[in-house]
């Protein structure tokens, strides 16, 4: 039987994926994600499964061992951020990382079908989403077109905020993420029993774009918000 092998090596017939269904694989996940952040903060990438070799290896399939539910701010290309290549993570991106039933479709499919064991949710600081829903709550104005999906989406944590007394749009963006976090695992019965069986975790992060590192801001389980910390 092959065996669990460092997620930078070259799968082959002695090596394992790393998948839920793995020990510790959400903690494996996320200490391997944080690895990578920091490699990207200090400049010390290493750009693992960007080449031919991995290409041909998941061409037939994929095991991605993360799922990132971000903003779709050009400047948050987790691959990039994250240190990562080829099959390594599930990425859907919306404006303000906000979630309808395609994204949560999405979702579950890689954590129930490819057996992935983090979700994370990245959110960044200066978020232009979560602006323009404040702005638009403020002027009570309804943006064009399709954009006014975004704003409603946001609301419910621009009010969560006002309830705060939190009016700085950076820590709007926190609540924001805490949020969508609390919304996916409310609304996602397949993604629910996969964190109360041990097999998945859902982590809240926001980046930050000048500084380029990650910092959590929820977890599910909570614990997990501990291993998130500044690159040193």
């Amino acid at each position: 039987m092959s065996r669990p092998g460092p997620l930078g090596a070259q799968p082959g017939p002695e090596r394992e994926y790393l998948t839920a269904d793995l020990p510790g694989a959400p903690q494996r996940a996320l200490a391997e994600l944080i690895a990578g952040n920091r490699r990207f903060v200090t400049g010390a990438l290493r750009h693992p499964h960007q080449d031919a070799g991995r290409r041909a290896a998941v061409a037939a399939e994929q095991h991605p061992f993360a799922v990132i539910v971000g903003c779709s701010d050009s400047r948050l290309a987790a691959e990039i951020i994250f240190d990562r290549g080829l099959g390594d993570l599930f990425v859907v991106r919306t404006a303000g990382h906000t979630v309808g039933p395609e994204v949560l479709g999405s979702v579950e499919y890689a954590v129930a079908v490819l057996r992935t064991p983090l979700v994370v949710v990245l959110g960044h600081d200066s978020c232009g989403a979560v602006q323009a829903a404040r702005d638009a709550v403020a002027t009570g104005t309804v943006p064009p077109g399709h954009l006014s999906a975004v704003v409603d989406a946001v609301v419910p944590s621009l009010r969560r905020a006002q309830d705060a007394g939190v009016d700085e749009l950076d820590r709007i963006v926190d609540i924001h993420i805490a949020q969508t976090v609390e919304a996916m695992l409310a609304s996602s019965e397949a993604l629910a029993a996969e964190v109360a069986a041990g097999r998945c975790a859902v982590v809240g992060m926001s980046y930050r774009l000048a500084a380029g590192e990650v910092r959590a801001v929820a977890a599910e389980p909570a614990e997990l918000a501990g291993a998130v910390a500044p690159a040193a």
